[in-house]
């Protein structure tokens, strides 16, 4: 017997269920054999040959303390990005790096870019590798949320958007489709589904050709590159629009019932500290605004950029550490609960980087720490998720919070612990200033359950999403509309199918009268 299959043999002897379980086999198993530890994916590779040649049963247990980073799909779902190929950017930012072969904003060394460029920017082969990879670590891989990201999407060809979105779907599918529009209903019935697809666009290209466009496609949230609100500090660094057009978009893509991400940058030319702290403030406070999620990107001082030609000639500089960190502070204890802060720096190399605080990677544990030591939380969505901290026994109260924005009327509808530090969870409502109901996002958390099982220790397939649904068609009905419209990523249509739903045009829709 050789130590891997010796290691798992110990596990189930054992009756293993946590990481200190596996570590103290591991430990013993290797100096028995005086032979070094063998990393968690080559075991859990023989513990699926084990079982697939019969020689072991199948232990969820085991399954789950091998999972390689289980942050991955603690959120209820798992993540693919997709990049795309090198293609002209109507932009002219001055903060903005151009690497020859890349999408405009991209740089070798970014994790996602270097996968693109090993498989050719081919769409088919990168959702398939990364669903691979993600198998191998031992994450379940039934619900994925797709991002594409790589310079404005709404730019590239209609065609190429067509065929690239297709491709994706079909590496889910593992079967090739006529069209996309067949590709997308393979996906409803597969085992790798999308459930939600985002984009990164310009405010300035939103209309609504291009909403009608993004909802042919199966999109379900937009990341608009908004960086700043205010039009002297976006005229400045040549962003080519001003905040009109970022209300506008803002409105239209909410009337049209997407998840709206604003990817904003502290410390662009012209900003200061006060500024971005009062910038992040009016995103939260005023109706124009409101965004879902949020990226923040604090502005990189990169070579061969017009930024780099002004810091050069004294004209700009980069805020410093203590600086960067004492905002970002400030802001994660104003976000509403409402706001989920997707991402606090962008993962630009370091050596790419010349100088400020944009070249801290570890940022977001540095925050964690502080706010322990300072004994203060975030609200935001991210982090309140329950994740690994599910408690079957626990008792869930259902919150509403109610908010306007672009004109309509938010309401915030989430299922969580008493103390509101568990969020398990979460449906957003908006009703139209024509009272039209539209259900935004519904999501639960905790870790990714497989579509047909439900063995592991998570809220998902315990009904909360069924219950936020009705409670949210009890509210609609209170403004007298007609009938609820569910943005649905394409993989989860069937769900919806289930509570009395049907495809109308794009959406899922049922008649509330």
């Amino acid at each position: 017997m050789d130590i891997i299959e010796s290691i798992i043999k110990e596990l189930i002897e054992r009756d293993s269920e946590t990481p200190d379980d596996l570590n103290k086999v591991k430990r013993f198993v290797s100096k028995k054999y005086k032979l070094p530890c063998p990393n968690n994916i080559s075991i859990l590779k023989s513990y699926h040959e084990l079982v697939k040649k019969k020689k072991i049963k199948k232990n969820p247990k085991i399954e789950i303390i091998l999972r390689t980073r289980p942050i991955r799909s603690l959120s209820g779902i798992v993540n693919i990005s997709v990049l795309t190929k090198e293609y002209n950017c109507p932009g002219k930012c001055i903060f903005c790096p151009v690497e020859e072969n890349l999408p405009k904003s991209y740089l070798s060394g970014e994790p996602a870019v270097e996968r693109a460029k090993k498989l050719k920017f081919d769409p088919y082969l990168q959702v398939e590798k990364r669903i691979e990879m993600l198998e191998n670590e031992g994450h379940p891989t039934d619900k994925i949320e797709l991002r594409i990201v790589g310079g404005t999407w709404s730019y590239y060809p209609k065609s190429y958007r067509n065929w690239f979105v297709k491709k994706c779907f079909e590496a889910c599918n593992k079967k090739k489709s006529k069209n996309l529009k067949e590709a997308q209903n393979f996906n409803q019935n597969t085992k790798h589904r999308i459930v939600g697809l985002s984009i990164e666009t310009r405010p300035d290209f939103i209309n609504e050709k291009e909403i009608k466009h993004l909802r042919e496609l199966g999109v379900t949230m937009v990341e608009l590159g908004i960086q700043s609100i205010y039009d002297d500090v976006l005229k400045l660094n040549q962003r080519g629009h001003d905040a009109k057009e970022i209300i506008k978009a803002t409105k239209l893509l909410k009337d049209a019932a997407f998840k709206i991400l604003y990817q904003m940058m502290p410390n662009l030319l012209g900003s200061n500290l006060k500024k971005d702290e009062a910038m992040f403030k009016e995103l939260f406070s005023n109706p124009n605004f409101q965004p879902d999620y949020l990226k923040i990107y604090p502005c990189a001082l990169i070579k061969g950029t017009k930024l780099y030609k002004l810091w050069k000639n004294k004209k700009y500089e980069p805020y410093t550490e203590k600086e960067l960190i004492c905002l970002i502070k400030k802001v994660k204890q104003i976000v509403p609960p409402y706001v989920r802060i997707q991402r606090i720096t962008r993962d630009i190399p370091a050596q790419s980087i010349v100088l400020g605080p944009a070249k801290l990677t570890n940022l977001r544990q540095i925050l964690m720490n502080d706010m322990k030591k300072e004994g203060w939380n975030c609200n935001c969505i991210r982090c309140r998720e329950v994740r690994e901290r599910y408690d079957l026994k626990e008792k869930l109260y259902l919150f509403k919070e109610k908010y306007k924005a672009s004109n309509g009327e938010e309401t915030f509808l989430t299922f969580e612990n008493k103390e509101k530090n568990k969020l398990y969870s979460l449906l957003r409502l908006r009703i139209t200033e024509d009272k039209k109901a539209l259900i935004r996002e519904v999501h639960t958390f905790g870790q990714l359950q497989s579509i047909i099982s439900n063995k592991e220790k998570s809220p998902q397939h315990k009904g909360l999403g069924k219950k936020l649904i009705a409670e949210a068609e009890k509210i609609a009905k209170k403004y007298k509309a007609k009938e609820m419209s569910i943005i649905s990523g394409v993989g989860v249509r069937g769900y919806y199918k289930k509570l009395g739903y049907r495809l109308k045009d794009t959406y899922m829709v049922k008649n509330l009268s």
